[in-house]
């Protein structure tokens, strides 16, 4: 979990964050979980943080079920779409879920 300050120093983020959930046309459980999962997960490396922002969006939209593609939020954050493809179950696991069974 993450502490009430981790918010308050990632505000940029959460707001890109937002500005990435608009594009995509997220629904407010998407948004909630994308959130949750970056702050759970934030790097300390700054240069990280895009990344780990694309993959936190792409883990909120697959387990809201807001079926949105690797591409797409890729595309909205600004990062390649391996970027995301190689990051978001590490993130999915840190925060205990699981990735789903296809």
């Amino acid at each position: 979990m993450y502490r009430a300050s981790d918010e308050r120093d990632n505000a940029d983020w959460l707001a890109q964050l937002e500005v990435a959930a608009d594009r995509l046309d997220l629904g407010t459980a998407a948004r909630s979980r994308a959130r949750d999962v970056f702050l759970s997960t934030v790097p300390e490396e700054e240069r990280s943080k895009q990344t780990k922002l694309a993959a936190s969006i792409y883990v909120g939209a697959l387990v809201a079920g807001d079926g949105t593609s690797q591409q797409a939020v890729a595309d909205a954050v600004g990062v390649s779409r391996l970027s995301v493809q190689k990051h978001w179950k590490e993130q999915l696991e840190a925060t205990g879920l699981e990735a789903p069974d296809w």
